[in-house]
C-alpha cells in the first residue's frame, strides 16, 4: 500500500460480555494493521443505538479512532441531535451516515427524515464541519434502486449535501467498483470512495448476506465455495486467497485504501493482510 492508502474496520456491537469479551480480543489483535479509523454499526431502526454508543466507548478506550454509524429512518430530529452532541461530547470526529432500514414490526414510522441526503445535510446543518461524514456506496446497485443511474444519482446527491467520503458495499468484481468511481468521477464527484471488503469464513452466511444487499456472488466463485462443503478450513483458505487478490487488485489500480467487514473477528481479515504484506513489503506490520 502506498502512503496514501489506509485501511479501515468495522465492527458490530456486542451481544452479551462473551461477545463483548472477543470483539476487544479482535479489536487489539487488528490494531497492529495501524487502521485509520474504525465504524461500528447501528441496527435497523436504531435497535442497537446504545450498544452503538457503549461499542464506540469500549473502543475508544483501546485508542481507536471511531465513527459510529448513524441511521435516519425512524428518528426524529431531536433524537438524531441528541445522538449528534453526544458523540462530539466524547470527542468523537467522523460519522457514517446512512439512511438505514425499518426493522421488523416497526410498522410505517419512518422518521423526519427519509434520505442519506438529508441525514447529512442534517449533519452539517447541526453540526457544521465538527464531523467527518462518510456514506455509503454501491458499485454493483442498491438493491432498492430502480436503475443504476438513479442509483448512482442519489449517490452524487449525497455527496452534494456534504459528504466527505464514501465506502462501498462488498463486492468481489473489481471492475464493477472501477466502473463504479468512472461513472461518479465523469458526474463530478471528487471525494474518495473506498472499496469494502468482505472476508470469506462461511458460504451460507456469505450467501445470505449478499442476498440481503445485493451483492452478486460470481458463478465460478459461487460453486468452488459450494464444493467445499462443510470444510471450513479450507474455504477460509480459498476465501484469503480470493480476498488477498482482490484486496491486491484494487490496491494496484488505485484505490484510495480499503475498509474491512471484519465480522467482529480478526482471524480473517489479518490472514488477508499478511498476504498483501507478503505482496507488498512497505505494507508489512511491525
Amino acid at each position: 500500500m502506498s502512503g496514501k492508502q489506509a485501511i479501515s474496520l468495522e465492527f458490530f456491537p456486542p451481544r452479551d460480555i462473551a461477545a463483548q469479551e472477543k470483539l476487544v480480543r479482535s479489536a487489539k489483535q487488528l490494531l497492529a494493521l495501524a487502521p485509520e479509523y474504525v465504524s461500528v454499526t447501528f441496527g435497523a431502526g436504531g435497535s442497537t443505538r446504545s450498544g452503538t454508543a457503549d461499542t464506540v466507548r469500549l473502543l475508544q478506550n483501546l485508542g481507536c479512532d471511531v465513527a459510529p454509524h448513524l441511521s435516519c429512518i425512524g428518528a426524529t430530529r431531536a433524537e438524531l441531535a441528541d445522538i449528534l452532541d453526544s458523540y462530539r461530547a466524547q470527542g468523537v470526529r467522523r460519522i457514517v451516515a446512512l439512511r438505514g432500514d425499518l426493522p421488523s414490526g416497526m410498522g410505517g414510522d419512518a422518521g423526519e427524515l427519509h434520505y442519506a441526503s438529508e441525514l447529512v445535510a442534517f449533519i452539517r446543518e447541526h453540526s457544521a464541519d465538527w464531523f467527518q461524514v462518510e456514506v455509503a456506496a454501491y458499485p454493483e446497485m442498491h438493491p432498492q434502486a430502480l436503475t443504476a443511474a438513479a442509483d448512482l444519482a442519489h449517490f452524487k446527491n449525497k455527496v452534494q449535501a456534504g459528504a466527505h467520503g464514501a465506502i462501498t458495499q462488498y463486492f468481489f468484481n473489481a471492475d464493477a467498483y472501477f466502473d463504479f468511481v468512472d461513472r461518479a468521477r465523469a458526474m463530478g464527484v471528487t471525494i474518495p470512495i473506498v472499496p469494502g471488503i468482505m472476508p470469506i469464513t462461511n458460504y451460507t452466511q456469505l450467501a445470505r448476506f449478499s442476498s440481503m444487499c445485493g451483492a452478486e456472488i460470481p458463478r465460478w466463485l459461487r460453486l468452488r465455495l459450494i464444493d467445499f462443503g462443510d470444510d471450513r478450513a479450507s474455504i477460509r483458505a480459498f476465501g484469503t486467497d480470493v480476498i488477498a487478490q482482490l484486496s491486491q487488485t484494487l490496491l494496484d489500480r488505485g484505490a484510495p485504501g480499503l475498509h474491512f467487514y471484519t465480522l467482529n473477528n480478526a482471524e480473517a481479515t489479518m490472514a488477508i493482510w499478511r498476504q498483501l504484506a507478503l505482496r507488498e513489503p512497505s505494507a508489512a506490520v511491525a
